[in-house]
């Protein structure tokens, strides 16, 4: 019996058992989320009633139900499963017949000693300002055979472009995608109509794993900001001490801030183009 058909037959037939599933479901998703009333501010629904929802209280109206699955990602079946088991809508885009054989299966396949999954501290130089440059921090993890990025933009580069510097609004995330020389990645914020591309190749260093290459960020190229700029991952893991150094120090720095291998491998020792 497929998995859909067997979790639907265990599935709670009673609205109480309805609702207490899909509250449960809907913890779950907003755990990630670092302010409830945030969150109900992004769905457009009221905080007491959110409440209801988390609660197992009430569930939802059709045209409500259909805006929350819109919004994380998910279909109707949080009503009655697990949200784990519930898959995303466009989880099989990469294996979609029409690209399976350019870009399917084997391209999400990113070994674990290329892109190792965990904490990396990253650094590019600026876009817009010549003598400054981005550090941060950014989280690699895998689920369901998929190598995903997720991290926040600096909140003073978000300012410099007038953009909202809430967490939600600074969040981005993406995908790696296995390349012959290295491994890229796609990655935007929530609800963002703009992407970044970089690509990134394994640079030998006897003191950590590093990754070196370039970003690109699809939007026009203006006299006064660029559309690509190298960028540096450094895999820090556990590393407290590089931890909070870089949570400390982070956002748009002047280039000279940045950690000596850092400004080694961005090539800060060469003019701005």
């Amino acid at each position: 019996m497929p998995r859909s058909a067997k979790n639907v037959s265990q599935a709670p037939t009673d609205p109480a058992g309805i609702r207490n599933i899909f509250g449960a479901n809907l913890r779950q998703l907003s755990s990630d989320f670092p302010s409830i009333a945030g969150l109900c501010r992004d769905l457009g629904i009221n905080r007491t009633q959110f409440n209801r929802y988390l609660s197992g209280e009430s569930f939802p109206r059709p045209d409500v139900l259909h805006r929350i699955c819109a919004f994380f990602g998910k279909d109707a079946r949080i009503l009655l499963e697990p949200v784990d088991s519930v898959p995303d809508g466009n989880a099989e885009l990469l294996n979609h017949p029409a690209i399976r054989d350019f870009i399917g299966a084997n391209s999400t396949k990113v070994p674990e000693e290329i892109v190792p999954s965990g904490l990396y501290r990253f650094s590019r130089r600026s876009f817009v300002d010549d003598t400054m440059a981005v550090l941060g921090m950014l989280l690699v993890f895998r689920e369901d055979g998929y190598t995903f990025l997720r991290g926040y933009e600096a909140k003073d580069a978000m300012e410099q472009q007038g953009l909202p510097t809430d967490g939600p609004s600074r969040e981005f995330r993406g995908i790696f995608l296995l390349q012959e020389e290295g491994v890229a990645n796609i990655a935007a914020r929530r609800g963002s109509i703009t992407c970044s591309y970089q690509f990134l190749s394994r640079f030998p260093a006897m003191d950590g794993h590093f990754l070196e290459g370039y970003s690109a960020r699809s939007v026009r190229e203006t006299i006064r900001s660029r559309r690509v700029e190298r960028t540096v991952y450094e895999h820090i893991g556990h590393n407290r001490q590089s931890i909070r150094w870089t949570a400390r120090e982070g956002g748009l720095i002047p280039a000279e801030k940045l950690p000596r291998f850092h400004q080694r491998l961005l090539r800060m020792d060469e003019a701005f183009r």
